[in-house]
């Protein structure tokens, strides 16, 4: 029987003491070790895909397009490629027997992630038929001293028995993506072979995207000792197509430990200033020293990472636990390294294939945290998006628009990537998917650009950069929007919401997809143009130059915009209720029960209804917060500002908030992790706070505990990660940053927190934030110049 390691409590580590198959590819996604320009899944060495394990390697932007036919119809794909494995290592004893570890008596057993060091250890003891017992320890880590290097320590001791021992380290470029189930059916053969062999000290496999052409190089150097010195060993190189092994046979003592160190190198053709892959890859492995001094190089660097990106919480061991492992798996996703990188921000991270690695809206949950700790790392996560301005441009065009439109899912190169049909898994059938109608992508990468600015007072990147960028999104929004002339209001018609579960009116024909006037998409438009107003007033007029040299930017498209922020139209209920969208009203109500009772799990009741044959479209469901969305954004005073700017009567804002709150609470099936990210952050203003720590909590658990069932063995949800910590800094510390250049400090922390504390930076000073319950300190860097004004408030809902 198994002897239960005791888990680490530090804080620092995410613990498995009992190895449980079925929930391996869950612990897989969570241990994933990675740079931000490439991950790789906490897979064991020894295994290869399968039901239980997957170990998939995915490097930052690297794509590929294929035809699959669906129905007799053949749609494009652009997927994140499944890129070599380079983890390989499996081991023989005695005349070639294979020794899988997993499949033996497992005596004892720990899976690890310390995020502190960034370094994910496992370690099993395991018995065979014959009683011979065996102990195997490995570590890996993926270099954040040096994007381009990863390295794994694979220890074996032969506890109570003598023989031969082959260990046979191998690079895979025949995998292919096999990750979510539900494309299994579609194309996913990526990789073509190049080239594979013997190289200098190594061995390399070098493979190519199939219609991309990107090139990916993988060179390992396997170095074999004791801890002490080397061990003499038996060495052949066995090469296939696309694949490479070397074996290293040995005779093992008894009690003896022997220490193979795989020292990986990783290049690819996208890389910046890369005439070859092959050759940077095999530089690479030759700048490689000894597997500690990387180690330690690589500690080095994310202990620095760390003292900017650390919240500290005194009181809650769950909690410190988990937001740290949200900070960590944000830093694998992008880092220091992605200034370099062409890439956007994957919504399920370099973790696994969900959503294809795309981009979507959830830079609007994440790159808060990046701009107020990393500006340099948000910096160029929306240099990914100027860099596809032409094709945002493009897509307003062949869609009768002017300005820009971005896509609602974007890869490689822009383009709108949406798939055309969406796999129901309750029912097993393909149906019609319009989510590309959720324009207000555009909207979240508006609020990124000028917050960012806002934070960090970049004017190089508002001037040459951004400026463009936010005109191009105002024009957009400037042609969508129309007047009626009946009504003296501006209209916007065929456009999807959050809530995702509503694509058309119900008796609409599928090619007059879309509803008209969304309320969230409606408020937030008329911020834009506020804002689009505000920045070219505070553009010097070389920049201004700069815009009508390149867009031909002309003054007078202000009053176009003022009379749309002025006068676009919000539908509204008579007992006060915001309309998510015009005709909202007239939808039917969803006997929440009956469904409770039939399925139990009710998330995506999009899905229930369509696999009986009925359609959400037909009633006031929805899948996150929709109509409530501005106020977590924009916030509840620049929510109400608008509506009474556009004629509404609010009243008490908490009190309006509270009753559209509890009006669409009841509606909500939260089929998304981003729902309790917002609930918690809007219900701080009318709620109790029990309530925001439920929502706070469950937003926690969500990929720990792979709460929807099944979605996070897929990869991580990047956006509750990031929407984790910013409720940290907004609700529970109640930071408010204005842009006149003053903090707001008004603290609600939860009851059993003692204490937390954390850094942020504003307009390039560090600032650090303790909070206790009787006392919050606030220091500025002393290097700093020109620090903020910082008030503390406090009022009735703290």
């Amino acid at each position: 029987m198994a002897v239960k390691t005791k888990p680490r409590e530090d804080g620092w580590d995410l613990s498995y003491t009992e190895y449980i198959a079925k929930e391996e590819k869950l612990r897989e996604t969570l241990t994933t070790v990675g740079n931000g320009y490439f991950g790789t899944r906490g897979c064991p060495v020894w295994e290869r895909s399968s039901e239980d394990h997957y170990p998939g390697t995915y490097i930052a932007g690297v794509y590929n397009k294929l035809p699959s036919t669906v129905h007799g119809k053949e749609i494009f794909n652009d997927d994140f490629v499944n890129c070599p494995n380079w983890l390989l290592i499996e081991m023989e004893t005695g005349a070639g027997k294979a020794l899988r570890p997993l499949e033996l008596e497992i005596l004892e057993y720990e899976h690890n992630l310390n995020m502190h060091n960034a370094v994910m250890f496992r370690s099993l003891t395991v018995k065979d038929r014959d009683g011979r017992v065996t102990r195997i320890e490995t570590e890996r880590f993926a270099g954040m001293a040096n994007p381009h290097h990863a390295a794994i320590r694979f220890k074996i001791s032969p506890v109570n028995y003598s023989d031969q021992i082959a260990l046979r380290s191998s690079i895979d470029g025949t995998v292919y993506n096999d990750g979510v189930a539900r494309y299994r059916n579609l194309a996913s053969r990526h990789l073509n072979p190049v080239g594979s062999g013997a190289i200098d000290k190594g061995i390399y496999v070098q493979v190519e995207t199939n219609q991309s052409h990107t090139n990916i190089v993988m060179c390992a150097r396997n170095d074999f000792h004791d801890g002490a010195l080397p061990v003499s060993a038996e060495r052949s190189i066995e090469e296939a197509e696309g694949l490479v092994s070397e074996t290293l046979s040995f005779k093992a003592s008894e009690g003896r430990t022997y220490i193979l160190d795989k020292i990986v190198s990783i290049a690819t053709s996208r890389d910046e200033n890369t005439a070859s892959a092959f050759d940077t890859a095999r530089t690479q492995l030759a700048r490689a020293t000894s597997y500690n001094s990387m180690l330690k190089a690589h500690q080095q660097k994310w202990h620095e990472l760390w003292d900017m990106a650390d919240i500290r919480i005194e009181g809650d061991p769950f909690s410190q636990k988990v937001i740290r492992l949200h900070a960590y798996h944000l830093l694998v996703t992008a880092s220091p390294h992605s200034i370099h990188i062409d890439a956007g921000m994957p919504a399920r991270g370099l973790h696994g294939e969900a959503y294809r690695g795309h981009i979507f809206w959830d830079s609007i949950y994440v790159l808060p945290v990046f701009y107020q700790r990393f500006p340099q790392i948000a910096r160029a996560a929306l240099m990914y998006r100027y860099r596809r301005l032409d094709a945002a441009r493009n897509n307003a065009r062949e869609n009768g628009f002017r300005g820009a439109m971005y896509p609602w899912q974007s890869s490689h190169d822009g383009s709108e990537e949406t798939q055309v049909i969406h796999y129901n898994p309750v029912s097993g059938k393909w149906d019609p998917d319009l989510s590309c109608r959720q324009r207000h992508v555009s909207i979240a990468i508006f609020y990124n650009v000028w917050e960012y600015y806002c934070y960090t007072a970049d004017t190089d990147f508002l001037h040459n950069y951004g400026a463009e960028m936010l005109v191009e999104i105002a024009r957009f929004w400037a042609s969508i929007a129309q007047l009626d002339e009946n009504d003296g209001r501006y209209h916007i018609k065929g456009v999807m919401g959050p809530d995702e579960f509503h694509e058309k009116y119900p008796e609409a024909p599928l090619e007059e997809g879309g509803l008209n006037d969304n309320a969230y998409t409606n408020i937030m438009v008329a911020w834009v143009m506020e804002k689009a107003i505000e920045m070219v007033d505070i553009l010097p007029e070389e920049a201004i130059v700069t815009l009508t040299d390149r867009i031909a930017y002309n003054p007078s498209e202000k009053d176009r915009w003022l009379q749309i922020g002025n006068n676009i139209h919000v539908p509204m209920m008579e007992n006060g209720i915001i309309e998510q969208f015009e005709g909202y009203r007239e939808l039917l109500d969803v006997d929440w029960d009956h469904y409770k009772n039939k399925y139990g799990n009710i998330h995506r009741m999009d899905r229930i209804l369509k696999s009986e044959g009925d359609s959400p479209d037909k009633y006031k469901v929805s899948k996150q917060a929709d109509a409530l969305m501005a106020f977590f954004v924009i916030g509840l005073d620049e929510t109400v500002r608008i509506l009474k700017q556009l004629g509404h009567s609010v009243g008490n804002p908490r009190e309006f908030l509270r009753k559209n709150y509890n009006f669409y609470i009841h509606r909500t099936s939260h089929g998304s992790t981003l729902s309790k990210v917002a609930h918690s952050v809007v219900s701080r203003h009318m709620s109790s706070p029990e309530e925001i720590w439920r929502w706070f909590l469950e937003s926690l658990e969500s990929d720990i505990y792979d709460t929807q069932g099944g979605t996070t063995i897929e990869g991580i949800h990047c956006a509750v990660m990031g929407g984790t910590i910013n409720i940290v800094s907004r609700v529970f510390a109640g930071i408010t940053y204005h842009e006149q250049g003053k903090i707001d400090i008004n603290p609600a922390l939860p009851k059993h927190w003692k204490r937390l504390a954390f850094k942020l930076q504003l307009k390039g000073v560090v600032y650090s934030f303790e909070i206790t319950r009787t006392n919050i300190t606030v220091e500025a860097d002393p290097d700093g110049k020109n620090p903020l004004v910082v008030r503390v408030k406090r009022d009735a809902s703290s």
